[in-house]
């Protein structure tokens, strides 16, 4: 069973404290999440802001229309600079997600790094050749589209 790692950029032209404020709010994950992944957040009372130790609950459909749970906790938060959030149930034996923002000239790199893990040994790892991912690069194009549709293209 392999471990994989799955890697977006994305230039943004706005200034890092407002792409900050953007991304670390849980309230924008939706907006940024394709429809037809069934993305709805079940945590009630989630402030404004990540903070490590932040658990939070989602419903999604990864595959087949099939409803889930998905738990993550945010398990390591830099302000401005990234966040972490770890899978404590849900699809993945195994997921890490570092969101990383760098401020550049004119903006903003946001860097996306997915460290994962399917389930069911070889046959997670045939999935991932075949289905996985796929799923999480267009996953991650619609974000970029999304991203660009709030901030701009750089």
């Amino acid at each position: 069973m392999g471990c994989y790692t799955f890697k977006k950029t994305q230039k943004i032209p706005a200034a890092l404290n407002e792409v900050w404020h953007f991304i670390s709010s849980p309230a924008n994950l939706k907006k940024i999440t394709p429809a037809y992944m069934g993305f709805d957040i079940k945590s009630s009372g989630l402030p404004g802001k990540m903070y490590p130790g932040m658990i939070i609950k989602y419903n999604i459909t990864p595959l087949l229309g099939i409803k889930m749970l998905w738990v993550t906790e945010i398990t390591h938060v830099s302000d401005y600079e990234f966040f972490v959030d770890e899978q404590r149930i849900g699809p993945y034996s195994f997921w890490h997600h570092q969101h990383r923002l760098e401020k550049t000239e004119g903006g903003v790199l946001m860097t996306d790094t997915v460290n994962y893990q399917p389930p069911l040994g070889f046959v997670g790892d045939i999935a991932n050749s075949i289905i996985i991912k796929k799923q999480l690069k267009n996953i991650f194009d619609y974000r970029v589209a999304a991203i660009e549709k709030i901030f701009g293209k750089f």
